[in-house]
């Protein structure tokens, strides 16, 4: 967003929850930075100073507000960034792309060079890549210290550092405290296990969380996802450095504090930034409604804060997509409990309903065409399963965000098998694309009630670049599960 110091200025005066993430707030006779709500005393005018980022605000000397805690401010839209290479740095910084392999890696992964791409970086954010990491990881390391009583050890690691001598550095210099220091200032009643740490994920208002928990209830993967009481729960697999690391997540709603609460299993704890990352994709938490329904005007009016439901892992999602084609949700609901049983790991957890992993690219890659066919899949659409998989599976094909949404785009429709609405329905919620418009869907067909594909595309154009939003009120707008 475009800093206007004097708009910064009221959303701090007003403790604006509209802003909360979109800039900070930094206070000079103090050195301390903070979100726009948060509830010490307004500032003086003249003693602040405004960033886009935190990055940007500790680059510049100031330290993280210990009330307001800058580390649990939701993020930004990937449309609040103007340049797509700029966009796909931050995303693969985010991902801890950097705990295990340099600059120049992350270039070439990116199709640039080094120099382009840090370049471009400090243009968009105003900071380099690497002081983007370092806050990135000591912020997590902050919160780590603050809600856990993880060793200083397994924050550093967790955190992405590679050494604690390193880790220890970072923090005095940054922060001016040692992580012992910091971590005396931790909540009295702060947890003994992991497994009972509560992260709170915060968002901008409204949220329409029945609605999306809605969405996920219906497509819930048997044995992998659940939905009870309004509480969202299922297994998880990450890798890192060539290691998998499974367990359980449970996700619920606390609205008093425009935030969700998640409760990680203790054997996720080395890739707890990863899954925090992945949660906010998942629940849509970048999300800035307000700007989103004043776009999508009269269509949003009855759904305020309605959200995109993402997805936990981009193949997952995409045999899903494949499975879901010209059968009903409950149908590829069960058929895909079928793959999971059929193909899946076994793993134990606390909760009786959660048993399985959902099948690695790997397992599907070398089905044969007669054991998926046996799981009541037709032989072709069994063959693009297999197709799909193997593409994935050999890195042909990237299904999350970070990377070229046409590129992807046109990857997935060269798999026989997998076309438009697929495709579209696939960057909506995998690759968090808020622009993907399944324009042949019958379902949106029926709500626009047109039928001509063409003149459907033709009038979402005023929908752009939030149009994903306006598939969403469409489905909805039917009242019932699509």
């Amino acid at each position: 967003m475009d800093l206007n110091p004097d708009q910064c200025y009221q959303a701090v005066a007003t403790r604006d929850p509209r802003f909360d993430g979109k800039f900070f707030v930094a206070v000079k006779s103090t050195h301390i930075y903070c979100r726009p709500i948060c509830r010490v005393k307004t500032p003086m005018r003249k003693n602040c100073q405004f960033f886009g980022n935190a990055a940007a605000a500790e680059t510049a000397g100031f330290r993280p507000c210990k009330r307001c805690r800058p580390e649990l401010a939701p993020g930004n839209s990937s449309m609040e960034v103007s340049s797509q290479l700029a966009r796909n740095t931050a995303y693969h910084i985010g991902q801890q792309f950097l705990a295990e392999r340099s600059l120049s890696e992350l270039a070439e992964t990116l199709g640039v060079s080094d120099r382009h791409m840090r370049q471009v970086f400090q243009d968009e954010f105003g900071v380099s890549p690497v002081e983007f990491w370092q806050t990135h990881r000591l912020l997590l390391a902050k919160r780590l210290l603050t809600d856990s009583r993880m060793s200083i050890t397994d924050v550093a690691l967790a955190s992405g550092f590679k050494s604690l001598r390193r880790f220890n550095t970072l923090l005095r210099t940054r922060y001016r405290m040692t992580p012992t220091e910091l971590r005396k200032q931790q909540r009295q009643q702060a947890p003994k296990r992991f497994a009972d740490v509560c992260f709170r994920q915060s968002y901008r208002p409204p949220f329409d969380w029945q609605r999306l928990v809605g969405f996920l209830a219906a497509r819930a993967i048997p044995n992998v996802e659940v939905v009870q009481d309004g509480v969202y729960r299922r297994t998880v697999q990450v890798r890192r450095k060539d290691k998998d690391y499974s367990g359980f997540i449970q996700v619920s709603h606390e609205p008093g504090q425009c935030a969700l609460s998640v409760r990680l299993s203790e054997s996720l704890l080395p890739v707890c930034a990863l899954v925090l990352e992945r949660i906010k994709r998942l629940f849509d938490l970048h999300a800035e409604p307000t700007l989103i329904d004043a776009a999508l005007a009269d269509l949003a009016v009855d759904r305020p804060g309605l959200r995109v439901p993402g997805t936990l892992d981009g193949f997952e999602l995409a045999i899903r997509a494949v499975l879901g084609q010209q059968i009903s949700v409950a149908g590829a609901r069960t058929i895909a409990g079928r793959l999971t049983a059929r193909f899946g790991a076994p793993l134990n957890t606390p909760v009786d309903s959660l048993t399985r992993l959902f099948p690695t690219p790997e397992a599907i890659a070398l089905a044969s065409v007669e054991q998926v066919v046996k799981l009541g899949i037709t032989t072709k659409r069994s063959e693009t399963l297999i197709a799909l998989a193997r593409a994935v599976a050999n890195g042909e094909l990237l299904l999350e965000p970070g990377h070229s949404v046409e590129q992807t785009l046109e990857s997935l429709q060269r798999i026989p098998g997998i076309g438009e609405w697929t495709a579209q329905y696939i960057a909506m919620r995998a690759l968090s694309w808020p622009d993907a418009f399944p324009h042949t869907d019958l379902a949106v067909k029926k709500a626009l009630r047109k039928s001509d594909a063409k003149a459907i595309l033709k009038l979402a154009e005023k929908w752009r670049p939030w149009r994903s939003y306006a598939a969403l009120h469409l489905w909805a707008s039917l009242e019932k599960e699509i």
